[in-house]
């Protein structure tokens, strides 16, 4: 039953936008079926389960050490299922390769979908997708910095044979579950300093990714591939920048993943995105937000975050791009973090559905551009938070911040029982 007060001020704010010709309604049934996948690295600091005592490599660093880190798989799941019943609208949950279930040692190019079998056990009985990525960091032979790209036949092999598992993984996975998975590739490959050749590094690069695509049959899932401006210890050269991953995902037909916080400061993302359209068919998101540069904080409301979903609901692109969270903040509450993201990441979508786009067309087509800023700039204050509140109180999540009191109770009977994690340097994070 929602309470008489948000009702209320959702038939008020209903008038409003059907006074715009829209119908909140079904905007609010388009809104439900747009999936966000929840990536599961928020929960443990992207540590994983392949080896307990690792530590991250690749320009890849958390900081912070709040209570509570999830130390196990059933951990993650149980901290993953109370964040995704706050959070309204169809969720997925994006997985490492290193968040494998085995009974003990297995090497990444021969991981096998019986390790993730719980996961996708889990995910079916939650009604989740599932998404997957290789894990090309933090390993012995991506010590240098260079996996897919490397000089060495050998290491270069074993991380090949790598994706190549994780392919099949991804594969059994969407044909499980009914949906199908997105892989994506991302690598660490670059150097600090200014290579000599930088041709050469990338010409093995596409090699080896196109032997890793024709390795499986892609019924059931589909492989994004993810460009970066810089790294920490690749600063002077990124292999696969988002020039070489563009190319290569127009040219071989893969999807393209755009991460937020992988350009330059000043770049927009969401610029991008109807660019990107015009020659892939299908598009991967990593919202995150960058803090001076590529940080990983938790997703805000921000200009940024808005411009991104008006630009794929204004390109008519929802079935085209698949939206993913990218962050991981071990400084707040790790559950708070997934459900701050998550929530701000659909109110955007909300924001972006309730746009007066025919009345903007039309004035852009007419060269009325006074009457597209001034509807632009009217719409920041229309009434969409009441359209919020009755989305969530019609989905039986919590409204405004009511949610943090169930975390609050969960931090206090369940994380804060657990053993504190180990202290780690803080550093940047990719």
């Amino acid at each position: 039953m929602i309470e008489k007060p948000i009702q209320d001020a959702y038939q008020l704010a209903r008038q409003r936008f059907a006074d715009q010709g829209l119908d909140t309604d079904a905007v609010l049934a388009q809104l439900d079926a747009i999936p966000i996948s929840l990536q599961c690295w928020q929960g443990d600091d992207v540590l994983g389960f392949e080896n307990p005592d690792g530590q991250l490599t690749g320009g890849i660093q958390t900081t912070g050490n709040y209570p509570g880190r999830a130390r196990t798989a059933p951990e993650l799941r149980a901290d993953l299922e109370l964040a995704l019943s706050l959070i309204p609208g169809r969720s997925r949950v994006n997985l490492h390769a290193i968040y494998l279930e085995a009974d003990g040692p297995i090497e990444r190019d021969a991981i096998q979908p019986a390790h993730f079998q719980h996961w996708i056990d889990w995910a079916r009985r939650q009604g989740l997708g599932l998404d997957f990525n290789p894990t090309c960091f933090s390993h012995p032979k991506s010590a240098q910095n260079l996996t897919l790209s490397h000089p060495d036949a050998a290491i270069r092999r074993f991380w090949i044979d790598h994706c190549i598992a994780c392919r099949r993984i991804s594969e059994h996975m969407g044909r499980e579950l009914n949906s199908p998975a997105i892989m994506n590739i991302w690598i660490p490959d670059g150097y600090k300093d200014t290579p000599a050749d930088r041709l050469a590094p990338r010409q093995r690069l596409i090699n080896a990714l196109d032997e890793v695509l024709a390795a499986v049959d892609g019924r059931h899932h589909k492989v994004a591939v993810e460009g970066k401006l810089f790294g920490i210890g690749t600063e002077s050269c990124t292999v696969g920048s988002n020039e070489f991953f563009l190319a290569y995902a127009a040219t071989r037909k893969t999807l393209l993943c755009l991460d937020a916080g992988h350009f330059h400061p000043t770049e927009s993302v969401a610029d991008k995105i109807s660019t990107c359209l015009c020659f892939l068919d299908e598009l991967l998101l990593h919202v995150s937000r960058p803090v001076r540069w590529d940080s990983d904080h938790v997703v805000l409301l921000d200009d940024a975050t808005i411009a991104i979903a008006q630009e794929i609901v204004r390109s008519n692109a929802l079935d085209r791009v698949h939206i993913g969270l990218d962050y991981f903040d071990a400084s707040i509450n790790r559950v708070a973090a997934w459900v701050i993201g998550a929530r701000n990441m659909r109110k955007a979508l909300l924001m972006a559905l309730l746009e007066p786009r025919p009345a903007l067309t039309q004035a852009e087509s007419e060269f009325d551009f006074t009457t597209r800023l001034a509807l632009l700039e009217e719409e920041k204050s229309m009434p969409w938070s009441a359209v919020w509140d009755y989305y969530c109180a019609s989905k039986t999540v919590p409204c405004g911040g009511e949610w943090l009191a169930t975390v609050r109770r969960y931090e206090t009977e369940v994380l804060r029982q657990r053993t504190p994690a180990k202290p780690r340097m803080p550093a940047q994070s990719t």
